[in-house]
């Protein structure tokens, strides 16, 4: 067996089990153990670890009532505009990967790009989004409507409303009351949504005719056509308090007059540099900013080694707000 094995080291196991007559699965069983890995020396922290009290005083954050339900970007934020800076919120989702406290929750589904409709916001009132979700009622087959109009700028929820049944009616009181309530004048506001018969009742129509409101609708089955509308739901829907079923009309609405403040006023929104719809769309970001700014500055002067190249600075909102916005020019170009 030794000389078999020998050869089998030269011109491998398959012929040398041919030459000697013997199964490979004798040669592959005679075979020596192979000596175990030599261990590896332990590895020096890097210069900007956090020291193992720190991560566990980042992690007793992370674990309290207050922020258990919230993404290490929220807590961040909220701390950053609290005058606390613990540590960058990349840092605790490492934190959290070392507890094995990081996983997906959800299946994700991706739809593919589409160019149309176009349209352009830079600015709050520009442009809103609206649509209609429904609401499990306390029995199979029984659902309630929320009707909620969003401004793609902001992501503030200008006008919501709950009700029994999807209605153009309806659609037209919400519609006409937001205009109202934000002061919206002729020629300055487009209305998107989908095709649905809210969306594309003649009475809709003419109320934004008498407005001066522009509306646009998605293309037919495209729901990514609409797509500020459809996050906002999923943020309504994934929140850890929103209940498989309502018991009542009135419990639904009284779930949304909680849940529309909060996400208007308190939710960090990850597109809007983790500020609340509520600052960007009443104009308040320079002061949050600048307050953030001399927070991570007293940050970087107590501990600059733990920062990479710069001083940090915080996230910033963008100037403008797509739906489907056009190809760049070199890739149509290409194309053709």
């Amino acid at each position: 067996m030794g000389a078999a094995l020998e050869l089998a080291a030269t011109v491998g196991m398959t012929r040398a089990a041919a030459a000697f007559d013997l199964p490979r699965a004798s040669l592959y069983r005679a075979r020596p153990p192979e000596p175990p890995p030599r261990p590896r020396g332990a590895q020096p922290a890097p210069p900007r670890a956090l020291p193992p009290e720190e991560r566990a005083a980042v992690l007793e954050i992370l674990h309290s009532e207050r922020f258990v339900n919230q993404a290490p970007k929220a807590v961040y934020a909220t701390l950053l505009d609290e005058g606390t800076y613990l540590c960058s919120w990349r840092t605790m989702y490492r934190v959290l990967a070392a507890a094995d406290e990081v996983r997906e929750r959800r299946a994700q589904l991706r739809h593919p790009a589409y160019t149309k409709p176009e349209l352009l916001a830079t600015g709050p009132n520009q442009v809103w989004s609206w649509d209609i979700t429904k609401l499990r009622g306390p029995v199979k087959w029984t659902y309630y409507h929320l009707y909620v109009i969003l401004d793609i700028f902001s992501r503030y929820v200008v006008g919501w409303m709950v009700a029994a049944r999807e209605s153009g009616v309806l659609a037209e009181r919400l519609i006409e009351a937001t205009c109202e309530k934000q002061g919206i004048i002729a020629g300055q506001l487009t209305i998107h949504a989908d095709r649905g018969s809210a969306m594309t009742a003649k009475s809709v129509a003419l109320l934004m005719a008498d407005l001066g409101v522009t509306r646009t609708h998605s293309r037919p089955h495209v729901s990514d056509d609409n797509p500020y509308s459809e996050a906002q739901f999923k943020t309504l829907k994934y929140t850890p308090t929103f209940p498989e079923r309502f018991g009542s009309i009135q419990d639904a609405r009284a779930f949304c007059q909680g849940f529309f403040p909060w996400y208007n006023t308190e939710h960090r929104h990850d597109a809007l540099g983790l500020l609340p719809p509520e600052v960007v769309h009443y104009g308040r970001v320079e002061a949050i900013l600048e307050q953030r700014r001399g927070v991570l500055a007293a940050a970087y002067a107590a501990h600059p080694e733990r920062f990479v190249r710069k001083p940090p600075e915080p996230l910033t909102p963008p100037t403008a707000a797509w739906i489907n916005p056009p190809k760049p020019a070199a890739h149509t170009e290409a194309a053709h």
